[in-house]
Order: structure tokens, then sequence, then C-alpha cells
């Protein structure tokens, strides 16, 4: 993860101690830190006749979610006994202040995931073949990790054949502070939260944002190394406890881009229950055995489907996903899992055409209640848990 600096923030003494307290409740939308924290307060002052004046420091010009920071300063200072009337002056931050902020945020030039003292876990969603549903399978397993309460980040790495904005209803561009790019971030909905205490969110990046959606992108090696490196690496991403990558289908330049980059990554590997599909399926796993990657399981989509009737109808035959599972246990060397088989599913298409994850819209379908499963299974504890302290006894 991302080294953060929250004792560079020095406290402002244009801010009136009356509204301090409500004021660090405001965070700004995209780094989802509080505005106070960041330096984007400079002035909050209460004058006599209970008007509130808030100066906010926006990092552009033309910050998208200008609109919203403003909403969220006049809802947490209408809370204030002292206050009447909120008004919000919004400004820009200078190239300097620019810096100010790149620094609190601990923001560097490298990628933070690849770093021995990250504490991301970092997946790989890899398939042998293209149509298997990986892309739905990445969006919802970072909504389902996002619902366990978690931060999670997704890289959508298929730059030919990019999905994953369209499947969390993302229709804006990422905001940029110069070289650092500020992912869109999607929240967990109430209804769909757990009780964890800590309300969780998705943050994602796509060649999807930056482009014309009907306009294909025609690169070659470099240029994919490129934009693979700038996702990792210029994309501020804060703290993540999770960040899944979906990979395009195969083996080819991107996948080895990422095996690369981020040798410590772990590749989850999805394939229908078709055993014509499961020898291209061990491919794409088979490639952790060239680098420094792990395979840390199978999943098997568009397994049996339920009929009104009870019965269960293998529309993709059965079996394929144990099939790989067994041979990359043979192959790798070490136990890879078949983590769980997410049943074929009219409202995962559904879901997916909407734009909001099926984990969140309809917790109660088969696919979710699987889907939840392997979240889980790849899940874990948060922080320092399981990590060496790189500290030996004197």
């Amino acid at each position: 993860m991302s080294s953060d600096h929250p004792e560079t923030a020095l406290p402002d003494p244009d801010i009136d101690p009356r509204l301090r307290e409500a004021l660090g409740t405001v965070q700004d939308p995209e780094l989802q830190r509080p505005l106070l924290e960041l330096g984007m307060v400079r002035r909050a002052v209460l004058e006599a006749d209970g008007t509130a004046v808030v100066g906010v420091l926006l990092t552009i010009s033309g910050c998208p979610l200008r609109g919203t920071i403003e909403g969220d300063v006049q809802e947490a200072l209408t809370g204030v006994d002292e206050v009447q009337r909120v008004v919000v002056e919004l400004d820009v931050m200078t190239p300097e202040q620019r810096e100010e902020l790149k620094e609190r945020l601990g923001h560097t030039r490298v990628i933070p995931f690849a770093q021995p003292d990250s504490l991301t876990r970092v997946h790989a969603v890899a398939s042998g073949k293209g149509g298997v549903g990986k892309s739905s399978v990445t969006a919802n397993l970072a909504a389902a990790l996002a619902a366990r309460g978690r931060s999670v980040g997704v890289v959508d790495a298929d730059i030919h054949g990019f999905s994953i904005p369209g499947l969390f209803g993302i229709d804006r561009g990422p905001t940029k502070v110069d070289e650092m790019i500020l992912p869109a971030v999607v929240r967990v909905p109430e209804h769909a939260r757990q009780d964890t205490g800590t309300p969780g969110s998705v943050k994602v990046i796509s060649i999807g944002m930056f482009t014309d959606p009907h306009t294909p992108v025609v690169w070659r090696g470099p240029l994919l190394d490129r934009a693979i490196e700038q996702f990792l690496a210029d994309v501020h991403f804060g703290d993540l406890d999770h960040l899944l990558l979906d990979l395009p289908p195969g083996t080819g330049d991107v996948a080895i881009s990422v095996a690369q980059k981020l040798p410590r990554s772990r590749v989850l590997v999805v394939s229908t229950p078709q055993h014509a599909a499961a020898g291209i399926a061990e491919r794409a796993g088979t490639l952790a055995s060239m680098t420094e990657q792990t395979v840390a399981g199978v999943i098997e989509n568009m397994s049996a489907m339920a009929m009104p009737d009870g019965s269960m109808l293998e529309l993709f035959g059965a079996g394929g996903g144990s099939e790989i599972a067994r041979s990359l246990t043979e192959r790798m060397g070490y136990p890879v899992d078949l983590l769980g088989s997410v049943p074929l599913d009219v409202a995962l298409r559904e879901a997916g055409d909407s734009g909001v994850p099926l984990v969140w819209s309809k917790p109660s379908s088969p696919a979710v209640a699987a889907l939840a499963r392997i979240a889980a299974r790849i899940d874990g504890p948060r922080g320092l848990a399981g990590k060496p302290l790189g500290v030996t006894p004197r």
C-alpha cells in the first residue's frame, strides 16, 4: 500500500474551532481522506450572524466532483448549533499546493504494490480464452470484498476489450492532478454493506475512461506495457486491502507485463465447466510457474443453472474447474484449490448491463452466494496480521 503522512497536515489558524470537528468529517470523494488533513480547507470562519464561510481548495479547476464537495461541507456544518447559513468559497490549488498535497499523500512514481512492505493483496484474474465471464467475476469479487468493508482497487488491464467501467456504471473520466491520476470511486450501497463498521469502496481505472468507447484501441506491446505501468504507478489508489487486475484472455503482452511488475501477485484462473475449455484455461495458470507469481485458485463460472422445477441444467458441462485445479496442483507443486463454482444466472448478465454488480443489486441470487464465498476465501486479516516486521531480538 502507499504510505500516508497525516502528520504533515498542520492545523490551520484560520479555522474556527467551533467548525473544526464538523469539517473533520468531510472527505474528498476521490482521495477518501478528510479535507482538513489534505490541506484543502484554507479558511473557515463563523460570523456574528451565524454564517459559516468556508474556503475550499480544489485540486484542479475542472474538478468533476466540486458539487459533491460543496454539498458535503454544507451538510456537515448545518448540524453545528451556532451555524445558521453556510457559504462555501471554492478556489483552485496552486502548483506548489498540489506538490504539497502529493507529499502528504505519499505519492511517488513507483508501483506501491510491488514494494516489500506492501500490505495489499494483489489478484490477477486470468483466463485462457474470452467469453468465460472473467470481467463479471472480477467486478463482482471486488464488490463482494468491498461489501465486507474492504478498500478495493480494480485495474482494467484488458486494454483492447475493456468492460469494467460499464460493469460499475462509471460514465466519467478520472481526475488528473499533474502526473497523478485519481481513480473513479464507487461506494457500496448501504443495503449491501455487511456489519463490519467500515464502509467499503471500489476504486477503478480503465483505458475506457480515457478514450471514446466506440473507438478501438490499436496498441501493440510497448504501448500496452506503458499503460499498465501508468495504471500501477501514476494512479493514486491510496491504501488498499485488495487490488484486482482484470487481465485480457491468454498469455500475451499484458499478462507478461503484470507478472514482471507485480511478481508477488496471486493468479485467479477463471473458466467454464466445459472440459474443452479446461486445457486452455490451464495455460493462464501455468504462466505463473515461469514467474514469481502463485496460483491462488480456480473459479468455475457458468456452472449448473437452477431450473424452475428444481433440477439443474449443466449447459456448459461439468467438472472443468476441478480438472484445472488438479492439473495445476500437479504442475505447480503446491495445492491449487477450486475456490468455487458460480452458477449460470441471467441476473448476472442483467446486472452487468445495468451497471450495478449483482452482489449489490440482488444479494439473494445463488450466484451471489457463490461469489461471496469465493471473496471470503481470498480475503484475509487486515493490516499487519501475518506480516513479518523485519525485527530480530538482540
